[in-house]
C-alpha cells in the first residue's frame, strides 16, 4: 500500500454494506502502524445516509488494506506450468503475462470443445458500477456466453421480483433514507438494522420515540429492543412464517375499514383479488401458524394504519430485509408487505412507501447493469428484443450476437463440471465456499473443474481452490461509482495507491480480451467506462445516461433514474406515476406455504442464519481486522435455556447442529433472546462452522432466490469436545 500523498484527505465511502457511509480518508504522515507510506486514518463524513456516523466494521475499514495476507502476484498452479514448472499442485507466483496467458488457452479450450457456454462468469455485489458493467459486457461480447449471475442472486433478487411485478421498478428505497424520520410508523419485516446497518438506525429514532416501530424477528435482535424500549413492537414469529403474518395484517387492516379507498382507486389494480384472497388470514388463523398473538396482530396492523396519511398520520414506511426474502417463497413474502402498503396508499407518497433494505456495498447497482442472468445494462431484460438493439448498438455488435438468459447463480453453480455444463469458471468479488447453501456441494463442484479462475483481494476460501488467482485492487485503491440503498450513485476515489502487482479488475477483463480476439472492447479507465455504462442504460429503468463524474464530482446528489445531463435526478419514484405500462400499481394475491425443509421427527428444530455486528457477508475482509476478530473469533449457536436443557447443553458446550445436508460444530450460546424451537449461527465462517454446510439451496421459483434463511435441524451435544475458533 503507497499513499498518493502523504497528509492527503480524500473524500469516499465505507467498503461494506449499501448504507454506503461517507468517510474521509487520512494518511498519517507519522508512518504509523508500519504500512508503506503511513497508516491510514478512517473518519465519517457528513452525509444524508450516516451524518458522519460509522459502524465498528466501518472504522476499521483501513486496516483491509494492509492485511497481511494481501495478493500482490497472480498464483497458478503448479501442474498448468507445463514442463520446467514447478512439480506438485500448489499455488505459485508467476507473472501477469504468463497468468492470463494460461487463463485465456484454457478459456480457448473450453470454447472449442463446449462453446460459449462452456465458460461462466460470477459476479459480485460488492463490485463498482463499473466493474459490473465491464463483466456483463465482457461475459456477452467476449466470451459470448450465457453463463452468468452474481451472488445478489442471494441477496436482492426476491425483493427485485416483487417490486417489479408490483411497481414495474426494482429501486431498493425508492425515497431518501433520511423520509424516513419523519414518519409516523415504520415496520422492519426480517431486518436487524442495529447491526447490519447500524448508523441508519438513527434514521428509525423519529418513530421508535413515538412508539411506532414495529420489527418482525423471530429473535429478539438488537432491532427489536430498540422498538421495544420506545413502546413499539416485537412480533416474534416462527421461522419462515412472516408471509401469514403479513397476510394476517392486511386482513385486519381489509376488514376493519382501515384501507384508503380513494388511493386504491385512484392508483393501483388487482384490490378484489388481494381482498378476497386475505379473508382466508383471519388474527387467530395466523396466531396459530406464526406464533404471534391475534391481539398483537390486530394492535399492530392499527398502529400502521393510523400513521398512513388517509388517516391524518405523519406517514408510514414498511421496509424488508433478507430474514423475510432469503425463502422459497421470499417473492410472494415481499409482494403481501407491498400489498399492504398499497392498501394504506404508502408508495409513491412524500413520506410514506415501501422499501427493501439492499444489503451489499453496490447490491443496488450490481444488479442494474449487467451481472444477472437475464439483464442488461439500465435494468433492461435480456429477452426484450428493443433492449437487446439499443445495448447492442452501443457495444457495436449484432443484437443476434448476444447469449439468451443462462441459468441463475444457484443452478449455475450446480451444473459446474456436469455433462453440457461449464468447464471453465470466472470469479469477480465472490467467496461462494463460504456464501452459497449446502456449500459442500458446490464445493464438489468448484473441484470438477477444468479451470476455476479467481480474481481477489485476499487469499479467500473460494480463491484457495482456484487454479489461478489473480491479485486486483480494492475500495481505497481505485475510482469508480456505487449505489445506495437508495439508488443514490456515489463516488469512490482513489486514496491510497495498491500494492505493486495489483491490478484494477478492468484490467484483468482488458487483458483476457485482448488475448480472446476482442482488444479494446473493454475500457480500463473508470471514467470513460461510466460514460459507456450511461449511453447503453440510457433509456432503461435505471437510466444513469445524466450522470457524470463531473457532477458527482462537484457535490451534485444524483439518484437514478437521471437521463440527461440537466436532469436533477430522481430521490423520490413513483409519485405521478408508477413504471407500469397504464402507471397504476399491481396488487398481487398470494398465498403462505410451509418452509421448504420443515420440521419433522429427526430434525425438530429451526435454524436460522443471520450476520453479527462485526462481520460482513462471508468475513473474507472482517476476520482479517484484528478488532473485529477479538470481539467475535468465530461461529456459535444461539440457543434458548429451555431447549438447551431439553438437549442437556451447557453455555459453552460444543454441539452440532445437523441438516439434510450437512452438519456444523460450533459452541453453544445460551440466550432468551431466541425462541425455544429455533437457533440461530451467523454465517461468516467456512470450515466446521460454516452455517451454509447445513442450509437449504431450495430455491423460490420467480426470484431463483434460495432458501438460506430456514431450515430444519437435530442440535447435539459434542461430548468431550473443544470448539475450533476459526480464522
Amino acid at each position: 500500500m503507497t499513499a498518493l500523498a502523504t497528509g492527503t484527505a480524500v473524500a469516499t465511502h465505507c467498503p461494506y454494506c449499501a448504507l454506503q457511509c461517507a468517510t474521509t480518508l487520512t494518511v498519517d504522515e507519522t508512518g504509523g502502524g508500519g504500512a508503506p507510506g503511513g497508516a491510514v486514518r478512517v473518519d465519517g463524513r457528513d452525509f444524508p445516509t450516516n451524518r458522519g456516523g460509522l459502524c465498528q466494521k466501518g472504522w476499521t475499514a483501513a486496516a483491509v488494506l494492509r492485511a497481511p495476507d494481501r495478493l500482490t502476484t497472480p498464483l497458478v498452479r503448479g501442474r498448468l506450468l507445463g514442463a520446467g514448472g514447478p512439480a506438485g499442485d500448489e499455488l505459485v507466483p508467476v507473472g501477469w503475462d504468463r497468468a492470463l496467458d494460461l487463463v485465456a488457452a484454457g478459456i480457448v479450450r473450453a470454447r472449442a470443445a463446449g462453446g460459449p457456454d462452456a465458460v461462466a462468469v460470477f459476479g459480485g455485489g460488492g463490485l463498482t458500477n463499473e466493474k459490473a458493467y465491464a463483466l456483463g459486457k465482457f461475459a456477452r461480447v467476449v466470451l459470448g456466453t450465457a453463463q452468468i449471475d452474481y451472488n445478489g442472486r442471494f441477496c436482492m433478487s426476491s425483493a427485485a421480483a416483487a417490486g417489479i411485478r408490483a411497481f414495474g421498478v426494482d429501486r431498493g428505497l425508492p425515497f431518501p433514507l433520511a423520509d424516513v424520520g419523519s414518519a409516523d410508523a415504520v415496520l422492519l419485516v426480517g431486518s436487524n438494522i442495529a447491526e447490519t446497518m447500524p448508523p441508519a438506525l438513527a434514521h428509525l429514532a423519529g418513530p421508535a420515540g413515538r412508539g411506532g416501530l414495529i420489527v418482525i424477528d423471530p429473535r429478539r435482535t438488537a432491532t427489536a429492543a430498540f422498538a421495544e424500549d420506545g413502546g413499539g413492537l416485537h412480533l416474534p414469529n416462527v421461522p419462515g412464517t412472516d408471509l401469514a403474518l403479513l397476510l394476517g395484517l392486511l386482513h385486519v387492516v381489509v376488514h376493519e375499514g382501515l384501507v384508503d379507498a380513494g388511493y386504491i382507486a385512484d392508483r393501483t389494480t388487482g384490490y378484489d383479488a388481494v381482498r378476497r384472497s386475505v379473508a382466508a388470514w383471519w388474527p387467530e388463523r395466523v396466531e396459530g401458524v406464526t406464533g404471534v398473538p391475534a391481539g398483537t396482530l390486530r394492535g399492530a396492523a392499527r398502529r400502521l394504519a393510523a400513521a398512513a396519511p388517509a388517516r391524518g398520520g405523519r406517514g408510514a414506511y414498511l421496509l424488508t430485509g433478507r430474514g423475510a426474502e432469503q425463502h422459497a417463497k421470499g417473492t410472494d413474502t415481499v409482494s403481501a408487505c407491498i400489498d399492504l402498503a398499497l392498501a394504506l396508499g404508502l408508495p409513491g407518497r412524500v413520506g410514506s412507501g415501501y422499501g427493501c433494505l439492499t444489503g451489499q456495498g453496490n447490491g443496488q447497482g450490481g444488479r442494474e447493469h449487467g451481472q444477472k442472468a437475464d439483464q442488461l445494462p439500465g435494468y433492461r431484460k435480456l429477452d426484450d428484443p428493443a433492449a437487446r438493439a439499443h445495448v447492442a448498438a452501443v457495444w457495436g455488435v449484432d443484437p443476434a450476437s448476444l447469449p439468451a438468459p443462462g441459468r441463475s447463480a444457484v443452478e449455475l453453480l450446480h451444473a459446474l463440471g456436469t455433462p453440457g455444463g461449464p468447464t471453465v469458471l470466472l470469479v469477480h468479488g465472490s467467496n461462494v465456499v463460504v456464501s452459497v447453501p449446502r456449500s459442500a456441494a458446490i464445493v464438489d463442484r468448484l473441484r470438477s473443474l477444468e479451470l476455476l479462475v479467481v480474481s481477489d483481494v485476499v487469499p479467500s476460501e473460494t480463491a484457495l481452490l482456484a487454479d489461478v488467482v489473480l491479485p486486483v485492487t480494492q475500495w481505497a485503491e481505485e475510482d469508480g461509482t456505487m449505489t445506495t440503498l437508495e439508488g443514490r450513485i456515489v463516488r469512490r476515489r482513489e486514496a491510497v495507491r495498491p500494492p505493486p502487482g495489483a491490478r484494477s479488475d478492468l484490467a484483468v477483463l482488458a487483458g483476457l480480451a485482448d488475448r480472446l480476439g476482442h482488444p479494446g472492447v473493454i475500457g480500463t479507465e473508470p471514467s470513460a467506462v461510466f460514460d459507456e455504462l450511461g449511453r447503453a442504460s440510457s433509456g432503461g429503468p435505471a437510466d444513469y445516461a445524466g450522470v457524470s463524474y463531473a457532477r458527482l464530482d462537484a457535490g451534485e446528489e444524483l439518484f437514478w433514474p437521471c437521463p440527461e445531463a440537466a436532469h436533477p435526478g430522481t430521490p423520490r419514484m413513483f409519485l405521478d406515476r408508477f413504471g407500469t405500462p397504464d402507471g397504476r400499481a399491481r396488487f398481487v394475491a398470494v398465498d403462505h406455504r410451509p418452509v421448504a425443509d420443515d420440521l419433522r421427527a429427526d430434525a425438530p428444530t429451526y435454524l436460522i442464519t443471520g450476520r453479527v455486528l462485526q462481520h460482513y457477508q462471508s468475513g473474507a475482509q472482517t476476520r482479517r481486522v484484528a478488532e473485529l476478530v477479538a470481539a467475535v473469533p468465530g461461529p456459535y449457536v444461539e440457543i434458548h435455556p429451555d431447549l438447551a436443557a431439553r438437549s442437556d447443553i451447557a453455555d459453552g458446550d460444543t454441539v452440532r447442529v445437523t441438516s439434510v445436508r450437512g452438519s456444523l460444530v460450533a459452541p453453544a450460546r445460551l440466550t432468551d433472546t431466541v425462541r425455544p424451537d429455533t437457533v440461530f449461527v451467523p454465517f461468516h465462517w467456512a470450515g466446521p462452522g460454516g452455517a451454509n454446510e447445513v442450509t437449504n439451496d431450495t430455491l423460490d421459483p420467480i426470484s431463483r432466490m434460495p432458501e438460506v434463511k430456514v431450515c430444519a435441524v437435530s442440535v447435539t451435544r459434542v461430548a468431550g469436545a473443544t470448539p475450533e475458533v476459526l480464522p
